[in-house]
């Protein structure tokens, strides 16, 4: 290995978000070691000259292992619904800790902890009041870390503008909670290079709340969905209480549609905090929805825009 060259070990590499930091760190001339929960999911890892190494949070010997010899360790999981109850607190805030907790006692040099817009330990939502104990735990166990706190992060093959194309395709109105609520997409490509840039001496202990160039309510999101995948839908913005049964109806079923903790989040808005650095702090030009997601729906339209 290039006596320059540094290793950053990066904990929910296979996933969406952590796939681009992978090839952000590469790119920026770090050694990536890439955490992951299942070697099944990662074999574009070795596309990218990057070799898997399977740590799983719930086990501690995996991740005390891969962490040896960093000097940088990235926290990417998290999850949007719970299989089973405790699964927020398990992987947010105890399997948060304890990463920052053995990072610190290998010699990590930096811990970057992505959690989310809203986190706070006295949250009446679960997920939120996870990602707000998980920054806590961060914290005590590793003080210089650096605390990311991202909005709804799009980009190709997204889970947002992509799962509401899909739904579009086979239902002819389109429910949703909280249509007025706020939100403030960032490009994943920016939270990527957030990551890259947070890991440079001078941010240790920090914290940046990061939104792409416009704030948006989630009724218009989903509108700008359907417009760009050329599907002509009814949205229905649901009263909250009918909202909350049906939610209660969704979670037995697989895949988690909707729950009722989701709809205590949808209760706020997800925006950067104001006089929160953000991506500015880190000298990123946000990247726009419109360059992005037009183009990466355009599937759902026959044909390429840039073909009609």
């Amino acid at each position: 290995m290039d006596a320059g060259r540094k290793t950053a070990v990066i904990f929910g590499a296979a996933g969406f978000v952590g796939r681009n930091v992978v090839a952000a760190l590469a790119r920026g001339g770090w050694d990536v070691r890439a955490g992951v929960r299942s070697m099944a999911a990662a074999k574009w890892l070795r596309e990218l000259g990057v070799e898997p190494v399977l740590a799983p949070l719930e086990s501690s010997d995996a991740t005390a292992r891969a962490l040896q010899g960093a000097a940088l360790a990235v926290n990417l999981v998290g999850i949007l619904a719970e299989a089973r109850a405790g699964d927020f607190a398990r992987l947010h805030a105890q399997a948060a800790g304890r990463l920052a907790t053995q990072a610190a006692a290998a010699g990590v040099g930096q811990f970057v902890h992505v959690s989310a817009i809203g986190a706070d330990p006295a949250s009446g939502s679960l997920y939120a009041a996870s990602k707000g104990e998980g920054e806590r735990l961060v914290r005590a166990a590793f003080p210089g870390a650096v605390i990311l706190r991202p909005s709804i992060i799009f980009g190709v093959g997204d889970s947002f503008f992509n799962r509401f194309a899909a739904m579009a395709r086979v239902m002819p109105v389109i429910p949703i909670v909280g249509g007025a609520v706020k939100f403030q997409p960032v490009h994943v490509g920016d939270v990527a290079a957030a990551i890259r840039v947070a890991a440079e001496p001078g941010h240790e202990g920090r914290i940046f709340e990061l939104g792409g160039p416009e704030v948006v309510s989630f009724h218009e999101l989903v509108a700008r969905t359907l417009r760009y995948s050329c599907q002509r839908r009814l949205i229905w913005d649901m009263p909250v209480a009918l909202a909350k049964f049906q939610a209660m109806m969704l979670e037995r079923l697989p895949g988690k549609l909707l729950t009722r903790d989701q709809i205590k989040l949808l209760a706020r808005d997800n925006v950067a905090g104001p006089g929160m650095p953000g991506l500015a702090e880190l000298g990123i030009a946000p990247v726009a929805i419109e360059r992005v997601v037009p183009d990466d729906l355009a599937r759902f339209c026959g044909k390429r825009r840039s073909e009609k």
